[in-house]
């Protein structure tokens, strides 16, 4: 690998990092905003441009009430979205009224070599001021000899009948695969993504 320099003797005195030093800024790569849409799918962007990518989840409103969101991914282009995944999953959530508390550990929703889609948060109401944000980051998609590691973190609303909780999702684990991974699906258990933004950033 080749060293790179930098000129000025003093940090205080750098006044450009050269351009093949990676900043850590983010790249909008790509923009889709959901209109009853049974699916979100990201099908181009997804390269060897950038190490890593991440995608911001604004507002993602479901058609149902108390449903989960769940993604995939695909390395044909999105004609299949049945990637084999090893996954880690785990919550923290609190009542409006500070009832109910609790961090915990969600074995019914991870996955071990497993081609289904992947839960990213569950009970996302549909009221009219509910919905789901977050941020899903893949790094090294375009690998053909490491598998895919990604990582997510998703807050919502859940009115689960009778008490209102702030819910929080983490997961985490890595596709099984040394295949690029060039598409990947965002999309509620059972009805639509009535509303919502999807952005796709490519990270310097």
């Amino acid at each position: 690998m080749a060293l790179i320099s930098v000129s000025n003797n003093a940090l205080q005195n750098i006044t450009a990092v050269p351009a093949s030093v990676a900043s850590g800024a983010l790249v909008l790569l790509s923009t889709q905003t959901a209109s009853a849409n049974a699916s979100i799918e990201i099908t181009s962007g997804l390269d060897s441009t950038y190490d890593s990518y991440i995608i911001k989840l604004i507002n993602i409103h479901p058609s149902n009430d108390l449903v989960q969101f769940n993604f995939n991914l695909s390395t044909d282009g999105g004609s299949n979205y049945n990637v084999v995944k090893t996954t880690t999953v785990f919550r923290t959530y609190n009542a409006e009224d500070d009832s109910l508390s609790r961090l915990q550990y969600r074995t019914t929703m991870d996955l071990a070599q497993s081609t289904a889609n992947q839960i990213l948060a569950d009970q996302v109401s549909n009221d009219n001021d509910a919905g789901l944000s977050g941020t899903f980051q893949i790094f090294n998609p375009s690998s053909t000899t490491y598998v895919k590691h990604f990582i997510s973190n998703t807050a919502h609303f859940d009115d689960d009948p009778g008490t209102a909780y702030a819910q929080n999702f983490h997961v985490a684990g890595y596709a099984n695969t040394t295949s690029a991974i060039n598409a990947i699906r965002f999309q509620f258990a059972s009805g639509n993504i009535d509303d919502g933004i999807i952005k796709l950033y490519g990270v310097k």
